[in-house]
């Protein structure tokens, strides 16, 4: 069976276009999505998926209605191949019910997975280059270190709770037990 999938971004466009070419195509049933692509959850995709069985096609206008990024597509692809079912798409003509389609989006995988390893291979540059300079990376202390110590010092005195002491420095429960295991150690 041939199952149709359309998606528009925002309200103001209209899934016509889409529609007409998937009917076109034979599509026996047509599920589509108001929304970003960028959203996780798409109940027309998810419906489609939930619909579709071995040996199906899920057609698609353009490849970029299906996911908005290298990675979405990946994973997606990888859950129809799962479950055998193919994916067509009329704007580029790739198909994965075929040798050559299905290579096109094993390059599209290896790409991706290629473009996740440079980022992270940046990023760890980045942070090393950073702590060189002397710059430490997370979120900064509520308190300086004098007020961490008056801190503990209350709690050690025993002389107040753990929340009056919260309230009176401005700090949050698991802050104050941060300052007390940073202290002790």
């Amino acid at each position: 069976m041939l199952i149709g999938y359309a998606r528009i971004s925002t309200d103001d466009r209209n899934l016509n276009l889409q529609k007409d070419a998937l009917v076109s195509a034979g599509c026996e049933k047509i599920y589509s999505d108001r929304i970003s692509g960028a959203k996780a959850t798409r109940a027309g995709l998810t419906l489609a998926l939930e619909v579709a069985r071995t040996g199906d096609v899920l057609i698609v206008w353009r490849l970029d209605r299906l996911g908005r990024s290298l990675k979405d597509l990946i994973e997606i692809m990888s859950i129809l191949d799962e479950r055998g079912i193919g994916l067509s798409t009329l704007q580029e003509s790739i198909t994965t019910t075929n040798k050559s389609g299905r290579l096109i989006f094993h390059l599209f995988g290896a790409l991706a997975e290629f473009e996740r390893n440079l980022i992270r291979e940046r990023t760890t540059a980045g942070l090393v280059a950073a702590r060189k300079r002397g710059h430490k990376g997370g979120r900064p202390k509520a308190l300086d270190p004098a007020q961490r110590q008056l801190a503990v010092k209350l709690y050690t005195d025993g002389q107040h709770t753990i929340m009056e002491i919260c309230r009176l420095m401005g700090i949050s429960k698991p802050t104050l037990y941060n300052y007390i295991a940073e202290m002790n150690t």
